[in-house]
């Protein structure tokens, strides 16, 4: 959560009445995380925000599945070559809800890819986890009752838990156009306490400040002519429509709030010797660290090895995320790859990559980490598109 934020009309102390301007009372709504100990946003609503009637709902992507042969599937380094899966759709239409592809998963983690071609039809409540998606190609609008959150090409884009909204893409709806690598975080993300002051304010030597964040942008109540919503609960989806026009919130206060954030707003540190990964940690959530690797100067020791070494870590799981640039210690990985390092085995880079990285200077790569600890399990759409000689090519 980042700092507090004051949007449109509020009552001048929370719990007291708040009336329009023919006296009509406004209904307080309080969007909590950890029951009600920790962050919350308050938002004040036209109608009461609680008179949802339950409906059937067709909407909403595929829960992940473990593939049938992931028991027996030997310990290996995998990797997952998404482009593969470009235009392919679940579903009735190609939006962002109904078009995802869960590929690793764990109890604290789902991953995957979607290829959106299309509006979100109906609004859309994740009850199971807060999102982060990658936008590695495309932009669009995220719509909130919460305000509008645009996004572009190299943007994180965060979804906090059980927030009601709806992804439009523009002109941006060609098979090709839009390629999101989306995580669900079930425990919630956060910015690592290392990057935060006792207060709770960015440090000074964090990685970004507060003015990096892209906030909503919030013009009042809306009525898009949208009454149907699909939530998602334990993995199910579960129809619900409103009466009236339920992004009706006439002001909000808080710090539980969408946002976006331009990787390459992320700035990379420079050591004398190559930093461990964690340095690059940009986002935590219960059992996973997200890091952001953006172009950057390299180690400038006379004797420095700027490539990644060899290691084995033994308490997580590594899932990479190529966007751009050229991957000094990879071979044959490419924009939309996803490499997956599992605990128990050593991983580094492709032989010859560590020696031939002596002397350089910089790097230009552009890619998404995400260390996990808990095993990931693959799906069977993350099979359908292995490189099967991967774990070879480390000899």
């Amino acid at each position: 959560m980042l700092d507090r934020m004051q949007l449109g009309d509020i009552a001048r102390k929370h719990h007291i009445a708040l009336r329009g301007p023919d006296g009509s009372l406004r209904f307080e709504e309080c969007f909590t995380r950890d029951g009600f100990d920790g962050p919350y946003t308050i938002m004040y609503h036209l109608r009461r925000p609680h008179t949802q009637r339950a409906v059937p709902t067709t909407h909403g992507w595929a829960p992940p599945v473990a593939a049938s042969t992931e028991a027996t599937r030997p310990l290996a380094k995998r990797h997952y070559v998404t482009p593969q899966l470009a235009g392919a759709k679940s579903g009735q239409d190609g939006s962002a809800l109904n078009s995802r592809t869960a590929l690793l998963f764990n109890s604290d983690v789902i991953s995957g890819v979607a290829f959106p071609t299309a509006d979100d039809p109906v609004y859309v409540s994740n009850g199971d986890g807060d999102e982060l998606i990658y936008i590695h190609r495309g932009g669009g609008t995220l719509r909130t009752m919460l305000g509008d959150v645009t996004f572009a090409q190299g943007d994180y884009v965060f979804i906090p838990r059980g927030l009601l909204h709806r992804f439009t893409l523009g002109e941006a709806k060609h098979v090709g156009e839009q390629y999101w690598f989306w995580m669900e975080l079930s425990g919630g993300l956060h910015v690592p306490k290392q990057w935060r002051n006792d207060v709770g304010q960015l440090r000074m030597d964090a990685p970004y400040c507060h003015r990096d964040f892209k906030r909503p942008t919030f013009a009042g109540t809306t009525d898009e002519g949208i009454r149907h919503v699909a939530v998602k609960r334990q993995n199910r989806w579960h129809g619900f429509e409103y009466q009236d026009a339920p992004f009706d919130v006439v002001g909000w206060d808080g710090t539980v709030y969408p946002w976006a954030f331009p990787i390459l707003n992320f700035q990379p540190r420079v050591s004398s010797v190559h930093l461990p990964p964690t340095w690059h940690g940009t986002f935590a959530a219960r059992g996973a660290l997200v890091c952001s690797f953006v172009p950057r100067l390299v180690d400038f020791h006379p004797e420095a090895i700027p490539c990644p070494y060899p290691h084995s870590s033994t308490h997580c799981d590594e899932i990479i995320f190529y966007c751009d640039g050229h991957f000094t210690s990879r071979r044959g990985v490419g924009p939309g790859s996803v490499s997956h390092h599992p605990m128990g085995i050593p991983h580094g880079p492709h032989p010859g990559s560590y020696e031939k990285s002596i002397g350089s200077t910089r790097t230009d790569e552009l890619a998404v980490m995400l260390d996990c600890f808990l095993p990931l399990q693959a799906t069977a759409a993350a099979l359908g598109i292995e490189d099967a000689g991967y774990q070879d090519s480390f000899l």
